[in-house]
């Protein structure tokens, strides 16, 4: 009879090893082309999203490098767009640090979702978390990684091809902007325009409706009290904790 210790070494040997972040000779190019045609209509609405953006910075005395620089670093569309009207203005980094955590506070409630997607993906893991956008996260729910294909390597595709579409846009219209004369009056609107469009269309389905009230009740309350000058931060202060608190009647209404 073997002993305790015997059968468990027996089972590490024969368990099946974890699957690494990215295996020994994984096919880069399998992979890629994989991935490439779901992000295709991603590649679209980041390619002209971008270009405005591009264009925009240019008229505020920032060229080529400077967008192909925020592109890369900070990766944040709606921010982006945010940035261009901050850096026209007095210097206040502590109200660009909180503008900016507000905006992209979405991304923490989505992020939870990932974790065990993302777990055991080692060193490309931080590149995962940073290029984690709505798009890209909207793909990596709802796509499996092909059969034969590392997980980490689709993962990472699909993550490194949009982040591409967005440099490339903003870069492009930078550029565009540059050699180009442009009537610009409207453009900084586009992605409140954006924004405006998914509301409307998420209106459209009744099936949930309370955190569009949620948002404008708050909104309109900030702008009462504050004014249209200083609302944005309190009133998405406000969204983000009342969402916090109601989470859980939001998942039961979405179930029923």
């Amino acid at each position: 009879m073997k002993s305790a210790v015997e059968e468990m070494d027996m089972e590490a040997e024969t368990a099946p090893a974890p699957e690494a972040a990215l295996q020994p000779g994984w096919r880069v190019r399998d992979t890629l082309w994989a991935a490439f045609p779901y992000t295709i209509p991603v590649m679209t609405g980041y390619l002209f999203m971008g270009m405005a953006f591009g264009i925009l910075l240019e008229t505020r005395g920032y060229g080529p490098a400077w967008a192909g620089l925020m592109s890369v670093l900070i990766y944040a569309g709606s921010m982006q767009f945010v940035a261009v009207n901050v850096l026209a203005e007095a210097f206040a980094p502590l109200a660009a640090f909180f503008l900016t955590l507000m905006v992209n506070a979405r991304h923490v409630f989505y992020g939870f979702s990932l974790l065990d997607k993302y777990r055991g993906l080692g060193r490309i893991k931080p590149y995962l978390v940073f290029a984690l956008t709505d798009e890209t996260f909207s793909l990596l729910c709802s796509i499996p990684p092909p059969a034969g294909l590392n997980r980490g390597a689709f993962y990472l595709a699909v993550s490194a091809l949009n982040h591409s579409y967005w440099i490339t846009g903003c870069v492009t219209g930078a550029l565009l902007g540059a050699s180009l004369s442009f009537d610009v009056q409207g453009l900084d609107f586009v992605m409140t325009a954006l924004f405006v469009a998914i509301f409307v269309e998420q209106w459209r389905s009744p099936r949930n409706r309370r955190p569009g009230l949620a948002g404008l009740a708050a909104t309109a309350l900030c702008l009462a009290i504050i004014g249209p000058r200083h609302f944005i931060l309190p009133a998405m202060a406000l969204l983000i904790a009342g969402l916090s608190v109601s989470r859980r009647a939001l998942e039961k209404g979405d179930a029923a």
